[in-house]
């Protein structure tokens, strides 16, 4: 992604796993044994935010980062795509996948993007995202930019898919290939190649009327977080999920100030009318200033923050299903 504003900026080995056995270590939390949470981390206990277990998610970062560098087309991200469905599964979710190519700067390249779809008791989608591929930079394993909000998603994915009543309205939960762009510059069309084809396939299909919102996560795992609000993105949805996070006592992160993030997959949906809203930190000056180097690694990740942004999600969809 490209950011518009000063002092701002925007956006692999090992083998899938297989569900655990009942009572045994999922598969994903060896992965954290080298890179524990921070100590003396006060991270929400899981019974405040809605079930959202930070801790979980941040094991699930660890695990996507051991892959290492997982630029879209490469064997690492096919490895992270494995694991993806695996996971997802394991949890009860229905899951959806559409394989594509699209042609690159590098080449056409295979891309898939992954839907997690928990059923609804009325005709209505609430679109949650985030981007699983990395940066196409040596040694970068994007432990904060793709990995954290992957990691948010999918513990989202195992509170939602766990419930045993459906809400009001359908919740899909995408995890979005290519949204990186191939050259180190934010030139349309070289970016958002996944959010561009589901949100193309949703309005062939009829499916993109029915999308009520859509919540976008990117960058959402540092250790002092701003979530400024994207001038792009949808003012009433924006409101409504920064007055959340308000009410849940996060007003200090999810902050008043505004900015342009110039870029990101909700683009591909508000370019479609689709009500949508971007929860990321990009100001590369005091908080991410790793963001697009080798340095974003896991020491960067904040399993506390992960817990707000997963329980601010949670509480906004739990409030658009009474819309």
């Amino acid at each position: 992604m490209l950011v518009a504003v000063v002092g701002l900026g925007c956006k692999a080995g090992g083998s899938a796993a297989t569900p655990a056995a009942a009572g045994a270590e999922k598969p994903f939390m060896s992965a954290v044994a080298g890179n524990p949470p921070g100590a003396g981390e006060d991270v929400p206990a899981p019974e405040k935010t809605d079930g959202f277990d930070g801790k979980r998610a941040y094991a699930q970062v660890a695990k996507q980062v051991s892959f290492g560098p997982r630029p879209a087309g490469s064997a690492a991200l096919g490895q992270l795509q494995e694991y993806l469905e695996t996971e997802l599964k394991s949890y009860g979710c229905a899951v959806d996948t559409d394989s594509f190519s699209a042609d690159t700067p590098a080449g056409r390249l295979p891309m898939k993007n992954i839907v997690a779809k928990i059923p609804g008791e009325k005709p209505g989608i609430i679109l949650l995202g985030t981007h699983y591929d990395t940066k196409r930079l040596e040694n970068f394993v994007g432990a904060d930019d793709g990995g954290s909000s992957t990691g948010v998603m999918l513990e989202i994915a195992r509170v939602l898919c766990g419930q045993k009543k459906a809400g009001k309205y359908a919740v899909w939960i995408a995890f979005f290939d290519g949204e990186e762009a191939v050259n180190r510059e934010w030139v349309d069309p070289d970016n958002r190649y996944g959010s561009r084809q589901m949100a193309a396939k949703m309005a062939t299909g009829g499916e993109l009327k029915n999308v009520r919102a859509f919540l976008l996560a990117d960058l959402v795992g540092g250790k002092n977080p701003h979530f400024m609000r994207d001038g792009e993105s949808t003012g009433w949805l924006k409101d409504f999920v920064w007055g959340v996070a308000g009410k849940l006592g996060y007003g200090e992160i999810f902050g008043s100030a505004l900015t342009s993030f110039g870029g990101d997959d909700h683009y591909s949906f508000t370019a479609r009318h689709v009500a949508s809203v971007d929860i990321m930190d990009l100001d590369t000056v005091n908080d991410v200033p790793y963001w697009h180097t080798p340095q974003d690694t896991m020491d960067k990740i904040s399993a506390r923050t992960m817990a707000i942004v997963g329980h601010t999600i949670l509480e906004s969809v739990k409030g658009l299903e009474l819309k």
